[in-house]
């Protein structure tokens, strides 16, 4: 297994409009992807404008399919009018 935590900074005031894109994007991809085991969105009790994304894959090939999906692409266009930087990527492997 093979894991990907995704850390993003939203745009103050567009918070709701980056959780309904997600929400879509999760169902998608609960839907199409059967490699995926885990695509949770979590939000900073410390910071309301800071999420992360918690994902985990069963293999390598499996995480690449996602990054490369129509859906992981349409839905990367309509969040990003809501970042407020580039996201930060960390790729873990499951022990």
């Amino acid at each position: 297994m093979i894991g990907a935590i995704a850390e993003l900074e939203i745009k103050d005031g567009k918070q709701e409009e980056f959780e309904a894109v997600f929400a879509a994007l999760a169902t998608e991809v609960s839907d199409k992807e059967g490699g995926n085991k885990l695509y949770q969105l979590t939000r900073s009790r410390a910071d309301a404008t800071v999420y992360k994304v918690m994902e985990l894959y069963v293999d390598q090939a499996a995480l690449d399919a996602h990054g490369q999906s129509d859906h992981f692409k349409e839905a990367s266009q309509k969040m990003g009018v809501c970042m407020g930087g580039a996201p930060k990527i960390e790729i873990v492997d499951a022990v």
